[in-house]
């Protein structure tokens, strides 16, 4: 998944301000406690990153962004 895409899937489940809030703000269990940014910065495959969020908000998250 393109870094690009990530963000755009982003954007489409938790609207284009609160999405970049999420990341940089939410510590999520999935990425070992890190926040969207952190994992990100430190190299994480973005599709892994994205089946985090997917875990961590499964109920926003919908079917055809899983």
């Amino acid at each position: 998944m393109r870094l690009t895409d990530f963000w755009d899937r982003l954007d489409q489940v938790f609207g284009p301000g609160y999405a970049r809030s999420v990341a940089h703000d939410q510590v999520l269990s999935q990425l070992n406690g890190r926040t969207i940014e952190q994992a990100l910065a430190a190299g994480e495959q973005t599709v892994r990153v994205w089946r985090a969020v997917v875990a961590a908000y499964p109920d926003r998250v919908p079917p055809k962004l899983r």
